[in-house]
């Protein structure tokens, strides 16, 4: 009698959702470090404000944000920097990869490897940017490509495979 029991249904779905929101909440932690280290711990800082406000609408506990503050402001913290990668996808649509790191290099031979899987490699710095404007909310395509459905979906593959990476903060294209 397969399928009475619905706790490995819920299992598998709780497992899921919350692998998602650790990954979000990692991220966004990331964020909230680099930006009090930019602001040395005012969280009366807009940028930082903003972050936090985001991470709050994301549902994370007030005391993840507080001691992701409090490591951005620590002696030791780590260095991070903000890194942006180019790359172009099917149907000649173009790729912005943002990502957060400690190591430069390290980040930049691990993405060469998921797109080099994808049958892809970087751009030149600046080869794919004049697609797109940078925005409040981040890059905003000036020129949209349209793409076949199979291009549509090869791109969505390629995304998600590239945003599933724990550097990488957002990945933006410009197909329609």
């Amino acid at each position: 009698m397969s399928g009475h029991n619905k706790w490995a249904q819920i299992k598998r779905q709780k497992g899921a959702a919350d692998a998602a929101k650790s990954n979000l909440w990692g991220k966004l932690g990331k964020r909230i470090s680099v930006e009090s280290k930019k602001a040395g711990g005012d969280v009366n800082s807009p940028t930082l404000r903003t972050v936090i406000e985001t991470a709050k609408k994301a549902n994370m506990p007030k005391d993840t944000i507080e001691r992701a503050v409090a490591k951005g402001i620590a002696a030791d913290a780590a260095a991070l920097e903000a890194v942006t990668y180019e790359t172009y996808g099917p149907g000649g649509s173009a790729i912005i990869i943002e990502a957060l790191t400690d190591s430069r290099n390290r980040t930049a031979q691990e993405i060469k490897h998921l797109l080099s899987e994808q049958g892809l490699s970087l751009a030149s710095p600046g080869s794919a940017l004049w697609a797109f404007e940078k925005t409040a909310e981040g890059w905003e395509a000036k020129t949209t490509v349209p793409l076949s459905s199979d291009d549509n979906d090869k791109l969505m593959q390629i995304l998600q495979k590239i945003d599933d990476h724990d550097d990488v903060e957002s990945v933006h294209a410009n197909a329609e």
